[in-house]
């Protein structure tokens, strides 16, 4: 048997950047928020900031992670990386900075 990578390749995202994705992925009466905002956004630049907030937003809420993450966040417990560690980390594996 092979082993499975911890986090497999997705083809799509978890969370569609989509109204309807995104309503799926919110918890509760978040979902009752964004679509109040959705509806009070202007076409265009207005309603690309509100999907792209709540995006993030819903991909937060649908990680299989969350509980965990949030209570170590909570706890003071959460791992923590700083900018320049992950830059050193990229190029050591000679991956190019964003702006190089």
């Amino acid at each position: 048997m092979t082993p499975q990578p911890g986090h497999p390749h997705q083809s799509e995202p978890r969370v569609l950047r989509t109204i309807g994705g995104i309503s799926e992925a919110l918890r509760g009466a978040r979902r009752a928020q964004f679509f109040a905002e959705v509806l009070a956004a202007e076409q265009g630049a207005e309603l690309d900031a509100t999907l792209t907030e709540w995006w993030g937003r819903a991909m937060l809420d649908s990680d299989p992670q969350r509980d965990r993450i949030h209570a170590a966040a909570e706890a003071g417990t959460l791992p923590t990386t700083s900018w320049d560690e992950i830059a050193r980390r990229r190029r050591a594996n000679d991956g190019a900075m964003p702006g190089e």
